[in-house]
């Protein structure tokens, strides 16, 4: 792989942080070949990482850390006996790498593949024995122990599970399955994970060890096992039928990471970055619990043929509690290039009485139809032919500027980020890009001219990245538009993908950094104008993912300005703050997202008192149902019952309304509309600024 890394190509397959584990039935041992693959891992991880690695015993500790941490990182099954037998590790991990001397790590995973099982046969002995479904008890269950200590006793361990067996029921209990219900959808949980535990291979663990190996250095660094590398490679050709999803590993969890511009989900619009899926179906036939299951399974649940219907049970991100699911369908599909293509629109914004035309064209991917490009034919498909095909389009139709809407674009190709930057500005340099050896090499647009010189502004959010915020980034350091929204993902480095003796390695090679020689990474793009979002920061984004490499700078290049929008940037930030506070959308994103921050941060533990549990998740969603209402209120709209039911009307999509007069939109329209404003404003400041000086 190149410079065309994305941000979806390094979650789409992260490696299995899961706390799944394996089979006590047998007794797993490394093979030869994962033993030299370690060896070679090593290697490449010492002389081919762009970050400067010293493998010391401060590094042995940190990967044995890590390892506990992917092995049980709720501290749940193991107990500190179990772990003292190996602490030997703390200072060996090094050895273990770089001799490939596996087989204490392997026999750690193995002691807790062996409490995993006795844990697993434990719940289901209690449900062979019956539950007691009285949730009138005053008892708690805290929610996150992975700062914990470990248990010395298996007492504590069993009262443990004890309250989060209870906690499994009460949760099935709250969405109204009876008795009988409850008790076969445990069991089949149970009996579900055991039965994958036992199926687990030398491979897995090999795998789980590597990941605690890679993930000390940086998130996108990572082994991939034979069958994993296969699996990259459908992703890779866009020959993959699926729903369009990106997924990661959240704890006992699998969550959304982002979804395919222009595939299945995404069109749907029934499915968000941060939602959780805990069951997946297929049209016909009982829902699969997914809940402690390995990402790798989860993905493969979910894939299917072209044209058949997967059902996922899915807690949406803004939920305070895992009670709160629903089940929604989406049809299979491929992505094509054409789902991906760019698109304009016309957007009308009244200013005395008087309507202003603005053009508005989302660009959801950056994107080439390699195939066509390298047989030589003149008319293959590109982000920057396609944009520039809307730019004269909008152009004929006289409009008074142009936003480019970035939101949701996870990259793809830089060389589209740089000939797209160079429809707006007359040639120069666009990226640098910095290797281990500190050599930088730097890329532009070589071609003279400018398609549109008119007043411009990028539009992006949380989930533009990689390409995406190389371009955005190029647009504010030259000064030739506005940009606005949140700040960007902060995916500033680039991977290969090296093949092994065994499996692959995926290897963080390089650092982007912008002509001003600010890095890309961990930070991201700052908007000019920041606009509030319901994507939090803390669970999206480079600077959530442990051991992100960190932001720094380089030398800045030679270059022109074209503009200083910084001179007005405070007049546009006062008139879109007096707007923003009269506009019921930006108002309820602004409240929700702090109320969200709130919920979660309050949320360490759950009642395990039903009447309880049902009064704290009720007075939770009274206060998001209340914003909702009030925003649909000003809107002149009918108020929702439920909370849940924001789900069912758009009230989260980013898809535009066929009529830009009516208030009835989704919240995220507001965004591409203000956008049109501020860059109206823009446009009309510029006009005076120029007046000015003549």
């Amino acid at each position: 792989m190149s410079l065309f890394a994305t941000l979806s190509r390094s979650v789409a397959f992260a490696v299995m942080l899961v706390i799944t584990s394996p089979a006590a039935l047998a007794q797993l041992a490394p093979t030869d070949e994962q033993r030299q693959a370690a060896v070679e891992i090593a290697d490449s991880l010492r002389y081919g990482h762009y970050a400067d690695i010293t493998f010391d015993e401060q590094w042995s500790q940190e990967a044995f850390q890590r390892y506990l941490d992917i092995l049980d990182g709720q501290r749940s099954y193991l107990l500190s006996r179990d772990i003292e037998p190996f602490r030997h590790l703390e200072t060996s991990m090094v050895e273990v790498l770089f001799d490939g001397n596996l087989d204490d790590a392997f026999e750690l995973y193995n002691r807790l593949s062996d409490r995993h099982v006795a844990r697993l046969e434990w719940l289901l002995a209690r449900l062979d024995a019956g539950l007691s479904f009285e949730f009138d008890s005053d008892e708690r269950l805290e929610v996150d122990r992975e700062d914990a200590p470990w248990a010395n006793r298996e007492s504590e361990l069993d009262e443990l599970w004890r309250k989060r067996l209870k906690n499994d029921a009460l949760t099935l209990a709250l969405t109204d399955q009876d008795d009988e219900q409850i008790e076969a959808n445990l069991r089949q949980r149970y009996e579900g994970q055991l039965t994958r535990l036992r199926q687990t291979e030398a491979e897995d663990v090999f795998g789980l060890l590597m990941a605690s190996v890679a993930s000390t250095i940086d998130p996108h660094t990572g082994y991939l096992s034979p069958r994993q590398g296969e699996s990259f490679d459908i992703q890779m050709s866009l020959s993959l039928e699926g729903i369009g999803a990106l997924l990661q590993a959240d704890g006992e969890y699998v969550k959304v990471s982002s979804l395919v511009p222009g595939g299945p989900a995404d069109r749907a619009g029934v499915l968000e970055p941060a939602d959780r899926i805990i069951a997946v179906g297929q049209k016909e036939g009982e829902m699969v619990n997914v809940v402690g299951m390995r990402l790798d399974n989860v993905v493969d649940l979910i894939r299917g043929p072209k044209g058949s219907v997967v059902r996922l049970d899915v807690v949406p991100a803004q939920a305070v509690d895992m009670t709160r699911s629903q089940i929604i369908e989406i049809t299979r599909d491929t992505v094509s290039l054409e789902d991906q293509a760019a698109k304009s629109e016309i957007v009308e914004v009244n200013r005395d009485g008087k309507p202003h035309r603005i053009g508005i064209i989302n660009i959801p991917t950056f994107y080439v139809d390699f195939d066509a490009w390298q047989a030589g034919e003149e008319e293959y498909r590109s982000t920057t032919r396609d944009v520039a095909r809307e730019v004269e389009k909008l152009k004929q139709e006289g409009v008074e500027g142009i936003v480019l809407d970035l939101r949701n674009n996870g990259g793809g190709a830089l060389q589209e980020a740089n000939s797209l930057i160079g429809l707006f500005i007359d040639r120069g340099p666009t990226v640098q890009v910095r290797d281990a050896q500190g050599r930088i090499q730097l890329y532009g647009d070589t071609e003279a001219g400018t398609l549109y010189d008119g007043p411009l502004t990028v539009l992006v959010n949380r989930l533009s990245a990689s390409a995406s915020e190389i371009f955005a980034g190029a647009i504010q350091d030259y000064g030739r538009g506005i940009v606005v929204g949140t700040p960007t993902f902060g995916k500033g480095t680039v991977q290969t993908l090296n093949d092994l003796s065994h499996g692959q390695i995926k290897l963080t090679r390089a650092k982007f950094y912008r002509i001003s020689g600010d890095s890309t990474q961990n930070r991201g793009v700052v908007p000019d104008i920041t606009f509030p979002s319901l994507i939090d920061p803390e669970r999206i984004g480079e600077s959530s993912l442990d051991n992100a490499l960190a932001w720094d700078t380089v030398q800045n290049v030679q270059y022109r300005r074209y503009g200083s929008p910084e001179d007005v940037l405070a007049t546009l930030l006062s008139q879109h703050e007096v707007r923003a506070e009269e506009n019921p959308n930006f108002r309820y994103l602004e409240h929700q997202s702090t109320l969200s921050r709130q919920l979660r941060e309050q949320h360490t533990s759950v009642s395990l008192n039903r009447e309880q549990r049902q009064r704290e998740l009720e007075a939770r969603e009274a206060e998001q149902l209340s914003l909702e209402n009030q925003r649909r209120r000003a809107l002149g709209l009918p108020e929702l019952e439920e909370w849940m039911d924001a789900r069912g009307d758009g009230a989260e999509s980013g898809s535009p309304d066929e009529d830009d007069n009516n208030d009835d939109m989704p919240v995220d329209r507001a965004h591409a509309l203000e956008a049109a404003e501020i860059l109206l404003d823009y446009a009309h400041l510029k006009a005076i600024q120029r007046m000015a000086k003549r």
